[in-house]
């Protein structure tokens, strides 16, 4: 064997070294790729082969109230829940030009995209992008067509078949339409765009959205032509929105709709609600509102200026005056008086059976203008007072409790005792917490808020604004015997996980009327809707009901309008023991007479028939036995009644 020259181990070693040499660089070419600038590399192939898409959370449920029905229990019926959607996004970059055309094509068929939307397509599948959406809030049935029709596509002209995928996410549903609108609201279709949350529209799912919100998830998709569309790794696991479970009851809520809807049509008003609360524990048992506001097309109605306002809770939202339906609270004013003055050692303003002139008078500070009643009355009593809806006896008690005990006096046991000027504290977004003058304060024309004559109208229910929600407040402290009430739409909050979040704060019984001046009123609200009342219209067939109206001017142009009025009825059933208070409200009904019926606008035409047929339909409803089966409760003292005042008047 031939010895290996020195000139050749030269060559051997220079050959080796730059081997070693290369060897050397590629572990430094590898140590900078995979450690000094390994991160960068890592997102690069990330953006490349990796996706990371939003798992979405479930937002929270809204439940009716399955509990009303004694022995009848049901499941909990959901009013709104999340039902899945998807959107359809692509991959620009994995997808030829030439390709476009068809799959817009398609889409067009399936998804039914307007033509108007077809330019956004084009731009962009034409992004230099890897991944853009195409068409959102897809039903799953069309996702199931558009992956049917895709699948063979991209396989037969060698796409990846995700270069179309889907990322799935859910839109509120109601499975009972329209019902309770706009108590629930719903929430826009397009998400925050920093926050990634629901932007709610109103209502409860603006109120509650801290509970009904969640937090997303977070899944990974892999790039890779073999990798299904919708498939991949979580990597963080979405936190779901809490339930909420509403005091409302569905078939309560569905009876006062359709009532509500009957009244307003046929009164030809502008709009009407009706409010039902159980004076007891202040649950919200049905929200009625017509014109109806659908969630599900809220566009609609907020791109439509004629139909926005039926977004509003009008509830809580308009004020007004309520008229003759405050009358009940002057004579609660009037019997706290007494108790007062006997505090003091001092007689008392009036006695209920007291025969006062109840003739065309005047009283301080109207302007030189006399009171009248809408019906001429010489002489009546505290039951013959309410029964009438009497302007001048009302007057007449406030300018009695005036004189003793001073305007501050009036003002704040108004405040105090019936919350006129206090939000009632329900659980909804922008409640108006009305209007009660303030003494010592002015308008902004200079006018003093608390005039001489303020008494005397708020004493027939002027000159104060109140909203029909506060007015059911007021009647439900009659209605329990005189206790405080605070009202509410809300059982219980539940998160995800079955913790209670949220309930309704327990108070304490306050007692607001004493037993007596609650037993007064109540018997004199009787006769409203009995032979010589205000109110026939409103009697229940079979039970014991008590009531009031109220028909009160708008103020249009700054001046009280003849022709236009807010109309209400209100009251409670059975008048022992009650199970629950309605108020009616309708807004603007026509100014017609109604031959063998009387005036449209008046509350004891318009209002009432509505209060009788929810009141009906509801105590059946409740399993609630009927106790003035003959409807002759009360004829004795009708009677009597009228006699007394046929003595006093002719």
């Amino acid at each position: 064997m031939s010895k290996v020259s020195l000139k050749d181990l030269k060559r051997l070693l220079v050959v080796a070294v730059f081997i070693f040499f290369l060897f050397m660089l590629l572990v430094v070419q590898f140590y900078r790729i995979q450690i000094i600038d390994g991160d960068k590399w890592r997102k690069v192939a990330n953006q490349q082969h990796r996706l990371s898409v939003i798992e979405p959370y479930h937002r929270g449920v809204f439940y009716s109230n399955s509990s009303l029905r004694p022995g009848h229990p049901e499941n909990p019926q959901p009013l709104v829940i999340d039902v899945p959607r998807f959107h359809l996004y692509a991959d620009p970059f994995s997808i030829p030009p030439a390709h476009h055309g068809k799959i817009i094509q398609v889409l067009q068929q399936i998804t039914g995209i307007a033509d108007r939307e077809v330019t956004k397509l084009k731009t962009n599948l034409a992004k230099k992008s890897r991944s853009r959406k195409l068409v959102l809030w897809l039903k799953p049935e069309a996702r199931d067509a558009i992956l049917k029709w895709w699948q063979p596509y991209a396989k037969s002209h060698k796409i990846p078949r995700n270069a179309l995928f889907f990322v799935q996410d859910y839109k509120r549903s109601y499975p009972f339409g329209k019902l309770l609108g706009q108590i629930l609201h719903t929430v826009r279709s397009e998400r925050d765009p920093s926050t990634k949350q629901c932007i709610p529209t109103g209502g409860l799912e603006h109120s509650l959205n801290k509970y009904l919100k969640g937090e997303d998830g977070r899944r990974i998709i892999l790039r890779s032509p073999r990798q299904p569309l919708d498939m991949g790794e979580i990597v963080k696991e979405p936190k779901h929105g809490s339930d909420v479970y509403l005091t409302i009851d569905r078939h309560l809520q569905a009876i006062a709709e359709e009532e509500i809807e009957k009244a307003v049509k046929q009164a030809e008003a502008k709009s009407g609600w009706a409010i039902m609360m159980d004076p007891y524990t202040g649950e919200i048992l049905a929200w009625a509102q017509y014109p109806f506001f659908e969630p599900a097309r809220y566009s609609d109605y907020y791109n439509d200026p004629k139909k926005q306002e039926a977004t509003v809770i009008s509830g809580i939202t308009v004020p007004f005056e309520p008229g003759s339906t405050a009358k009940e609270m002057t004579i609660a004013v009037a019997m706290k008086a007494n108790a007062e003055l006997k505090k003091q050692g001092k007689p008392p303003i009036f006695d209920p059976k007291e025969k006062i002139n109840t003739a065309t008078r005047l009283f301080p500070g109207r302007g030189g203008k006399p009171l009248k009643d809408t019906h001429f009355h010489k002489y009546l009593n505290c039951e013959m007072g309410l029964q009438k809806s009497s302007n001048i006896y009302m007057a007449t008690l406030m300018q009695r409790v005036v004189e003793t005990l001073g305007p501050k006096w009036y003002h704040d046991t108004l405040q105090e005792i019936f919350g006129f000027g206090v939000k009632t504290g329900i659980e909804l977004p922008a409640e108006s917490a009305g209007f009660l003058p303030r003494i010592g304060k002015r308008y902004a024309s200079g006018r003093e808020e608390w005039s001489k004559g303020t008494p005397y109208s708020l004493s027939m229910g002027y000159n104060l604004l109140t909203s029909a929600l506060q007015m059911v407040r007021c009647y439900a402290v009659l209605a329990n015997g005189g206790f405080e009430v605070h009202p509410t739409l809300i059982k219980k909050i539940v998160g995800h996980n079955g913790d209670v979040l949220f309930e309704p704060a327990k108070h304490e019984p306050k007692r607001l009327l004493e037993q007596n001046i609650v037993d007064l009123i109540v018997r004199g609200m009787r006769y409203a809707t009995k032979p010589g009342g205000t109110a026939k219209r409103a009697d229940i067939p079979g039970y014991t009901e008590v009531g009031k109206t109220g028909t009160a001017e708008k103020v249009i142009n700054g001046v009280y309008s003849k022709k236009d009025h807010i109309s209400t009825f209100i009251g409670f059933a059975p008048a022992t023991n009650p199970r629950f208070v309605l108020s009616i409200v309708i807004d603007s009904p026509a100014y017609k007479y109604i031959p063998g019926v009387g005036k449209n606008a008046m509350g004891g035409v318009c209002a009432a028939p509505s209060f009788s047929e929810i009141g009906l339909k509801t105590l059946k409803y409740l399993g609630i036995p009927p106790d003035d089966p003959k409807n002759d409760a009360w004829l004795k003292e009708i009677t009597d009644l009228k006699k007394l005042y046929d003595e006093w008047n002719h």
